[in-house]
């Protein structure tokens, strides 16, 4: 491995109250102290850029094992190091769902040699079904660094609480995807759109029920719960709320729920339907302010890609949007090209937070961390769904203009990715 300096680049490290200018040193793998930089050492020049902590995707669907034609381990790596993500979380339900320790295994080992580090979310319900409990013991022995059933709500919620405690006794979060099911079932936010559309919509209420129960649970048993995919105001209420009272909750927003509302499902272009789906104006600057003020801690992309094929008819589509190689474009062209917050206070929700939130070495440039950065630059570009580097397109940006770009990710020291 050959090590790396990087000359003259504008550094932007929460975690260690760096933000000017300065040189990045990284000897085998790890930072280091720039001034002991000798011998054979490849120099970057960083003038003109902006180097910050790889960032931290805590919500990612690689399908793979059982839908590697939508996406695998190591194309959705590949996506994340052209986004500047260095790690990422993988939801399980790929096929078959990781309740099992031998899936755990199977990804865990798939991504040795993958362009960012993958951690993996075991299944809290057999198959995802939400009534049958998987031995959490054993999937954390197996390597399980979190606990979730997304894509679903666990329908039990007695298993849902024992969840949670086993989590908290163990050290890892539990990722809480907050919907009822019985609430649930549209295909677009209900309201003036989805009448428009003449098709069902899936009310706030179905988002809004499943983050009370998981802030209930938290509160009486006092183990922490993170809040996946928050999308409404009244989530958003419930969740300051139970932050200020004391309770364990974490929280994170989409780049998609921050830019782009339900309007653009008159387009009736599945690659915008998501679940949860895309809200009101008034969710919009309600999840603005959150991140805002600090009651979303962290954004993550649920990435979540399908083919073409799969997407091609607006109804019967699937929920899902790939995210990870846009998703700090579209946050700094929002928040900080929008003046909503600093560069400094982007890169703690998308980097430093998450990393905290699932307690991995990540999110921070202190010597002697491992080298995991990204520079990039304030420039225009404009999304092109064939110029991606993932397996799938469905991208809800496509077209958008951009405020800044991601030219280079290195991680564990490795160049993972060049803007050519």
């Amino acid at each position: 491995m050959t090590d790396i300096l990087i000359k003259n680049v504008y550094i932007i490290d929460p975690d260690n109250s760096t933000d000017g200018l300065g040189d990045i040193f990284i000897k085998n793998g790890v930072f280091a102290d720039p001034e002991t930089a000798e011998g054979n050492v490849e120099i970057i020049n960083g003038s003109g850029m902006k180097a910050a902590p790889g960032l931290v995707d805590l919500h990612v669907h690689l399908r793979d094992p059982g839908q590697t034609d939508k996406e695998d381990i190591i194309s959705g790596c590949r996506a994340a190091a052209a986004g500047g993500v260095t790690s990422l979380l993988a939801m399980p339900n790929t096929d078959p769902a990781a309740d099992d320790p031998e899936i755990i295994k199977y990804v865990k080992e798939k991504a040795k040699d993958a362009d960012a580090r993958v951690y993996v979310v075991a299944s809290i319900t057999k198959g995802l079904q939400g009534r049958e409990a998987t031995d959490v013991d054993e999937l954390y022995k197996a390597g399980a660094d979190a606990l979730s059933d997304d894509g679903k709500p666990v329908l039990d919620t007695s298993i849902m609480a024992e969840a949670m405690k086993s989590a908290a006794r163990l050290g890892i979060p539990v990722m809480a995807h907050c919907e009822d099911p019985y609430l649930a079932g549209g295909k677009v936010n209900e309201g003036e759109i989805s009448e428009k559309l003449g098709v069902k919509g899936m009310p706030a209420a179905a988002e809004d029920v499943g983050t009370a129960r998981e802030i209930a649970l938290a509160r009486a048993y006092d183990v922490p719960v993170h809040i996946c995919h928050v999308s409404t105001k009244t989530s958003v209420d419930m969740i300051r709320e139970a932050k200020n009272s004391g309770v364990k909750v974490t929280a994170e927003t989409a780049p998609h729920y921050l830019m782009l509302t339900e309007e653009e499902l008159l387009k009736k272009d599945a690659d915008y339907r998501m679940n949860p789906p895309l809200r009101t104006e008034q969710d919009r600057q309600a999840l603005i302010e959150a991140l805002k003020d600090g009651t979303i801690d962290a954004i993550a992309t649920d990435h979540a890609p399908h083919t073409p094929l799969e997407k091609a008819d607006f109804e019967s589509a699937p929920n899902g949007a790939i995210g990870m190689e846009t998703s700090f474009a579209a946050a700094y062209t929002v928040l900080v090209k929008g003046g909503v917050m600093s560069e400094s206070e982007l890169i703690r929700k998308m980097s430093s937070n998450a990393a905290r939130i699932l307690d991995i070495p990540a999110g921070t440039m202190y010597i002697g961390s491992p080298a995991d950065l990204f520079l990039y630059k304030e420039e225009e570009w404009t999304v092109d769904p064939d110029k991606l580097h993932g397996k799938s397109k469905n991208t809800p940006f496509k077209g958008i203009t951009m405020a800044a770009k991601v030219k280079m990710t290195i991680c564990s020291g490795r160049v993972v990715y060049r803007d050519e």
